[in-house]
């Protein structure tokens, strides 16, 4: 999964990821495959509904469950709660008794006489609430939508599993109109048109229940575009309610950066087709407002503000989608048994985040600095944003305890750490590793080994990796791991950029129209509700152009009147303005309304920087460029 865009400040929405699952053994079905059906012509009421035929049982109770965690998401979705009018009928039309265990999970009696089962499904979008997410729903990306023109079909979200049966071969039937566009990597095996040709049944195959969650599903008013990266199809799938994007605009960006990260990737080529699915929110009530992307295998699902200009939207998108593509190499290639037999009802979490999302959250920072996307002093700021954030969480907690623990508190709330420190976890390896082998490997290479050891049908042990990962590598690296990783000891960075002769520094550095260099330039009070610039204002060289002082209370944004209600929808928007962008923003300053109108120029401020050490010496010049250039 990817970092969600954290909105700034008054929430932070995460984000998810994905990988692979394990047999049971209790009862089982006569006949293979499962077959499962859900027909997008009958919704009633935005619930579609799903039919399960799972073939004769020998057992005279099942156990059927929706997930109540999905790979990657590293949090609690309970799918099941999106489930009404369960019912199981026998071969001759009678309901047989299904009682509801739990959330996610349903038992049915006189098992053997089962035919088939139905139920109507409930779109997550719907469930989260304006100003943030609400309750328990799941990530976005993770979710489901079905409204009249477009359907976000994350399979988990329709589809279930009997305990015995996860590793039974599935046939699923989607019904839609038939001038819909259909994206999916999913197996196609046939289409059928109706009698009136109204409507198309499209068939799918999945080897195992896997399969099914693996290979998430957009139809509706789409549009795709195709382009081949290497020996790998991207398929682009865009759904952008008042067509403001599209495939083709959106395309550019996501060639150039995925051609970069081939590139960049050399020989690893894990997958023949690559589909990322783009859901543009329009930002209204029932919109899902989680903003970032879930990662699977061999796809992505990637929800974004539709609102957002299109420089902004491919710059996010780029560091969004290049992160899920990066997982090709982990954990697709390089995994634990708790990735590969992943139980979606009870799970056991893997003790290496730092690997599976921090060393992609590094590889989809480093590749654009190597391959030339970005300049040497753009990849220091990223760098120097995420030594940041990190230091405002908990620096002293082992983040393998973290990782394993990830569900529970305190460690569920330090999540976002992951593609911060653990970033720089990736990163301080990979520079001892530069240092160790006179600039020839990195740890990129370091996980091409472990892939070829490996690959996405071996895992290995959770417990043994660090010490196996030492034995590769060197000393050093073991230290570290053990001092940093598996250790609470804080990070000295310092200690690495010397090596590469990088130091801190003041400077005056681009910021956005709500931070200063990462801190919030506005405040809240709780009494009222009401949005007020701080007395950081004055350091942000925008605001203060324009006569903003601190304790200025912020009435309305674009016309939309600012409350501490709806701030944090507000501020997403204003967090993306860009240059060049016309705003209109009331204050009130002493009971008075002051009207900002005018064009955005660029915001700066003063802070703190990563740069270039003048005085480096030629050995440090020599391991940087190895480190940044390979």
């Amino acid at each position: 999964m990817k970092k969600a865009l954290a909105i700034v400040g008054f929430s932070t929405l995460l984000v998810a990821c994905g990988t692979s699952s394990k047999t049971g053994s209790n009862d089982l079905a006569v006949s293979n495959p499962i077959e499962t059906s859900i027909d997008l012509t009958k919704v009633v009421n935005d619930k579609a509904p799903v039919v399960i035929n799972p073939g004769r049982f020998t057992s005279e109770t099942v156990t059927y469950r929706l997930p109540r965690v999905v790979q990657g998401t590293y949090s609690v979705s309970d799918f099941g709660k999106y489930v009404d009018d369960f019912k199981a009928f026998d071969y001759n039309g009678n309901e047989l008794q299904a009682t509801k265990a739990d959330t996610n999970t349903w038992t049915i009696a006189n098992a053997t006489t089962l035919d088939y089962i139905t139920y109507n499904v409930n779109d997550t979008f719907d469930q989260e609430v304006t100003g943030g997410i609400g309750g328990d729903v799941p990530f976005s990306p993770a979710g489901t939508n079905i409204e009249a023109d477009n359907y976000v079909l994350n399979l988990h979200g329709f589809i279930g599993y009997f305990d015995s049966l996860k590793n039974s071969q599935y046939k699923l039937d989607v019904t839609a109109p038939t001038d819909f566009v259909r994206t999916s990597a999913l197996q196609h095996t046939s289409d059928k048109t109706s009698e009136d040709g109204k409507t198309v049944t499209t068939s799918y195959f999945a080897p195992r229940y896997f399969d099914i969650t693996d290979n998430p599903m957009m139809y509706g008013k789409l549009d795709v575009e195709e382009f081949q990266v290497g020996d790998i199809k991207i398929v682009l799938s865009v759904y952008s309610p008042n067509g403001i994007h599209s495939a083709k605009t959106m395309r550019a960006a996501m060639e150039k950066m995925m051609q970069a990260q081939k590139t960049y990737l050399g020989d690893i080529n894990s997958t023949p087709r690559y589909d990322i699915y783009v859901y543009l929110s329009k930002g209204d009530e029932t919109a899902p407002k989680g903003f970032g992307a879930l990662e699977h295998h061999t796809s992505t699902v990637v929800v974004m503000p539709e609102s957002m200009p299109a420089s902004a939207l491919d710059e996010s998108m780029v560091d969004v989608v290049s992160h899920e593509f990066f997982h090709i190499v982990t954990p697709l290639s390089v995994h634990s048994e708790d990735v590969h037999y992943f139980d979606y009802n009870q799970p056991t979490f893997s003790k290496h985040l730092w690997m599976y999302e921090g060393v992609t959250e590094y590889f989809a920072t480093l590749f654009q600095v190597d391959q030339g996307l970005v300049s040497e002093d753009d990849f220091y700021a990223k760098i120097n944003d995420k030594i940041k954030t990190a230091s405002g969480m908990n620096d002293t907690m082992s983040f393998t305890v973290m990782s394993e623990n990830i569900l529970e508190e305190p460690y569920a709330s330090q999540y976002y750490n992951v593609y911060q420190k653990g970033a720089l976890i990736g990163m301080c390896i990979d520079i001892l590793m530069r240092e160790e082998s006179n600039g020839n490997r990195g740890i990129l290479s370091l996980m091409k080994e472990l892939s070829t050891k490996y690959g996405k049908n071996k895992p290995f042990d959770d417990d043994s990796i660090i010490e196996e990962i030492t034995t590769m590598t060197y000393p050093s690296i073991g230290e570290f791991l053990q001092t940093h990783v598996v250790g609470d000891v804080p990070i000295d960075y310092n200690t690495f950029f010397e090596k590469v002769g990088l130091q801190f520094g003041e400077s005056r550095v681009k910021t956005n129209y709500i931070q200063n260099a990462g801190a919030l330039i506005v405040g809240a009070n709780q009494t009222d509700g009401s949005i007020y610039f701080s007395n950081a204002v004055k350091n942000n060289s925008f605001w203060n152009e324009q006569g903003v002082q601190p304790n200025d209370i912020i009435k309305s944004v674009d016309g939309v009147e600012v409350n501490l209600l709806n701030a944090n929808t507000v501020f997403q928007k204003v967090f993306m303005w860009q240059p060049g962008t016309d705003i209109d923003v009331v204050l009130t300053r002493d009971g008075k309304d002051v009207e900002i109108k005018t064009t955005l120029t660029q915001s700066y401020t003063t802070g703190t920087t990563l740069m270039a050490n003048p005085e480096a010496t030629e050995a440090q010049k020599t391991l940087r460029e190895a480190w940044l250039k390979g």
